[in-house]
């Protein structure tokens, strides 16, 4: 979403400072410094680093569970979210996304102005955000097109996009409202959208060998695997295959059925070791667990100790037509690498 708001606000001659969480092919990297005064940055809860910030405009995605070996609960991380929404100025914008449960606990006491942003269909909750999607089709290749509605400035357009998944038809409804209200022309903004494809890492297209797509996704939580195998099954192909590497104990323990769940929509699930990234102690979880669910689900579900082994794993088992999505906030990338023979 950051870096969808950025291709925006530089189609729209913003000059803007960016500072975005995965690379953007547009600026050569994660940073552009700019001369106006607009600045745009992805944010992180963990460790309430975000509320160290000075916000004008804020866009809240989800609140979901994570980082419990920072937050108590569900609830310490929404108490969080609130203080997040309280920095707003008076004269600020909050646009919250229109399924987080109970909004209005982050939003009851906010002087400035709110507006929700979603999808209006069968699938969504029924209640119509203020920001809103309609009439979504897709694509040979899994992109989304879509009107897009604004109802109090009597706004409505069509929108196509260049990059997967019902989750960033949500994306880009809270960055055309952001970007309107930044004075967007509509034009530069349908315009940028289109010619968005996406940053590294986030359902990024690596190569194909044999007729075998390798993707590569850095989805770690299990709403955002939910979201990106979601994405995966209107993409062209015969099986889905999702090699996972788990991302912290604290994590994958915190969380072991609904990673188990999320998974389990794939054809067949691989799994590396978990990367430990910050810690140390394994609080007694392995990657051996979450295998032993999945399989309870009766999804089809390995477990390699080494990249080698799951390497020599999916060259005997996929056939032509296949997907391969590399998963995970750790290095599991490099496996698409070593399949593409880079």
């Amino acid at each position: 979403t950051t870096s969808m708001l950025s291709e925006v606000l530089l189609a729209m001659d913003k000059d803007p400072t960016l500072s975005v969480g995965g690379m953007l092919p547009s600026i050569g990297g994660n940073i552009r410094i700019g001369s106006s005064e607009i600045f745009v940055a992805e944010a992180c809860e963990y460790t309430n680093s975000f509320l160290s910030f000075f916000p004008k405009i804020e866009i809240i995605l989800n609140i979901d569970a994570d980082h419990l070996d920072f937050f108590k609960d569900i609830d310490d991380i929404r108490a969080s979210f609130k203080k997040f929404a309280a920095l707003l100025p008076d004269d600020g914008l909050l646009l919250l996304q229109n399924d987080i449960p109970d909004k209005g606990y982050i939003t009851d006491d906010l002087k400035c102005r709110v507006l929700t942003f979603g999808i209006c269909d069968e699938e969504s909750n029924g209640e119509r955000p203020d920001a809103y999607a309609t009439d979504i089709t897709y694509d040979d290749k899994g992109h989304p097109s879509f009107v897009f509605h604004m109802d109090e400035d009597k706004v409505s357009f069509p929108v196509s996009l260049s990059v997967v998944g019902r989750h960033n038809v949500s994306n880009a409804v809270s960055v055309i409202a952001a970007a309107l209200t930044l004075g967007g022309d509509r034009d530069d903004i349908t315009k940028a959208l289109a010619g968005f494809t996406g940053t590294q890492r986030r359902f990024e297209y690596k190569g194909s060998i044999g007729d075998i797509r390798v993707i590569d996704d850095y989805a770690h939580h299990p709403t955002e695997i939910a979201a990106t195998l979601a994405a995966a099954k209107k993409y062209p192909h015969k099986k889905l295959y999702v090699a996972f590497q788990p991302h912290t104990y604290s994590r994958t323990k915190a969380l072991l059925d609904e990673f188990a769940g999320a998974l389990s929509a794939a054809d067949e699930v691989i799994l590396a070791d978990i990367y430990a990234a910050r810690e140390t102690d394994t609080l007694g979880i392995s990657s051996r667990d979450l295998q032993e669910r999945i399989a309870k689900l009766g999804t089809s579900c390995e477990y390699f100790p080494t990249f080698d082994e799951i390497l020599e794993y999916i060259l005997k088992k996929l056939s032509p037509g296949d997907v391969l999505i590399t998963m995970g906030a750790g290095d599991i990338d490099k496996l698409g690498d070593m399949l593409l023979g880079r």
